[in-house]
């Protein structure tokens, strides 16, 4: 629990874990990998960047989006403390084609995961310019996590 309580004592909290469509699932245990599919934000998060929606908003995006990532690991493995290491975080930003910034927006997940998991939280990651992501979302991410024995 102690993820758990770091992430209340920042103010934030797991959102609920929503029910995945048909022949997928939110994350799935491959051995001790655990692969968890793209989350977004709520919908006050949603826009382009570069044209409707400001890095730091998405910067918030991208924490909220990183929580809901969580919440899915939580659901398959049952306790955040299982984390042995957040390998790989792939960042897909929402952009105009003249926007160059997507780092400084998928920082919001870097940072977060950074402060809950300290060393254990540096990871290998992407952050990628999309055309158009899922209901107008301003950032879609997901995840790859090593889970403890």
């Amino acid at each position: 629990m102690e993820i758990e309580n770091k992430i209340k004592a920042m103010g934030l909290e797991l959102p609920a874990v929503g029910t995945p469509p048909a022949g997928r699932a939110g994350a799935v245990q491959v051995g001790n990998i655990l692969y968890v599919g793209g989350h977004t934000a709520g919908a006050e998060f949603k826009g382009k960047l570069g044209a409707d929606i400001t890095v730091e908003k998405a910067y918030e995006s991208a924490k909220n989006a990183c929580l809901a990532c969580l919440a899915d690991a939580k659901a398959a493995i049952g306790d955040l403390d299982k984390v042995k290491r957040v390998a790989k975080l792939l960042c897909m930003v929402n952009s105009t084609p003249d926007f160059g910034q997507q780092p400084a927006v998928a920082n919001g997940a870097t940072d977060l995961l950074s402060v809950l998991y300290g060393e254990s939280g540096a990871h290998a990651r992407s952050a990628v310019g999309m055309a158009a992501l899922p209901n107008g979302a301003s950032i879609e991410i997901e995840m790859i996590l090593e889970i403890a024995d």
